[in-house]
């Protein structure tokens, strides 16, 4: 019963007084049991999982100006979906043959996979060779010829993860196997949860996928840095160092156009078509007068001419707080 009674209950409590009753005890609250199944853990909450794929839309979008340019052919690659799901809930998708990455992430221990899809893969190594990029109509095994020129240009996509995983970590991913048979993809037990990362991809008409499979024993190592606001909030409050030091740096390495006006005048078309050498254009402004120096378009300083090293140069004398 709560402390302060309402006024049914009071007139409840006086007419069992009055006719020499009991009053029955307020019944206890119920809180509804919530179901969770020990067969599949929820290991990846909500925002893992948004963090996951905003990750991964960074690094589709990097992949996708790569993979233009080597395969001379537009290509489309984004972030479909990124979900839970256990390994044998994506080992039940795989169907044969199939291009599968093994993937070492390092400095974490356990193997990650990369998958990409037959249409996708042969379309690749079409091209590769030269080809107009067209896919196969009947499915068949890749050669060894195929699966090195696949492992190469998947060796040269996985390239790409450490720039999209630098917020998070810093990983040195390599392909330690490429399997063609899923039966041979048994790298964690079948219950053990993972986070399951789809990107659709498209080379000219052909359409597929790559999907990624992230076991969580894996990334556990980071698991409380996929956190969105964290993430974003590194980059203003300097967090770990992962953002501020980069964006200084580059600002620091970035090159501005300084301009000197010495003067400016006006003139008339015909007096523009009538000059020679000899004549004397005014530029209102005296000799002895401060120079202007623009950044970019923006007046910031004032400075007198002069000769450094034997070349044209300009000393500044003040800096402009606010145009004038």
């Amino acid at each position: 019963m709560s402390d302060i009674l309402s006024q049914s209950e009071i007139d409840e409590l006086l007419r069992s007084l009055t006719s020499g009753g009991s009053v029955a005890p307020a019944p206890e609250p119920r809180h509804e049991a919530k179901s969770y199944d020990f067969a599949r853990p929820s290991k990846f909450n909500k925002e893992h999982l948004r963090s996951i794929h905003i990750m991964f839309d960074n690094y589709a979008r990097m992949i996708s100006s790569f993979l233009t340019g080597y395969l001379r052919v537009t290509v489309s690659v984004e972030a479909a979906n990124a979900e839970q799901a256990s390994y044998q809930e994506f080992q039940n998708t795989l169907v044969n043959p199939v291009a599968l990455a093994m993937i070492d992430l390092a400095p974490f221990s356990g193997t990650c996979v990369m998958e990409l899809s037959t249409e996708i893969g042969y379309v690749m190594i079409d091209r590769i060779l030269g080809g107009q990029g067209l896919s196969l109509k009947k499915t068949r095994d890749f050669s060894d010829l195929e699966k090195i020129l696949l492992e190469r240009v998947l060796t040269q996509m996985l390239s790409f993860i450490p720039e999209a995983w630098e917020s998070v970590a810093k990983v040195e991913p390599r392909i330690t196997k490429l399997e063609t048979n899923s039966q041979f993809a048994q790298i964690i037990a079948p219950h053990e949860m993972t986070a399951l990362v789809t990107l659709s991809v498209s080379i000219g008409e052909t359409t597929g996928w790559i999907n990624f499979c992230l076991p969580y024993i894996v990334i556990e190592p980071v698991i409380d840095r996929l956190n969105t606001r964290i993430w974003f909030g590194r980059a203003s409050s300097g967090g770990d160092g992962a953002f501020a030091p980069g964006i200084s740096d580059s600002l620091e390495k970035t090159g501005v156009q300084l301009t000197a006006v010495v003067g400016g005048g006006a003139i008339t078309v015909a007096d523009f078509l009538s000059l020679a050498p000899g004549d004397i254009i005014p530029l209102g402004r005296r000799a002895n007068d401060d120079l202007d120096i623009f950044v970019g378009d923006i007046r910031k300083f004032k400075a007198k001419p002069g000769i450094f090293k034997g070349r044209n140069a300009v000393a500044i004398t003040s800096v402009i707080v606010k145009d004038d």
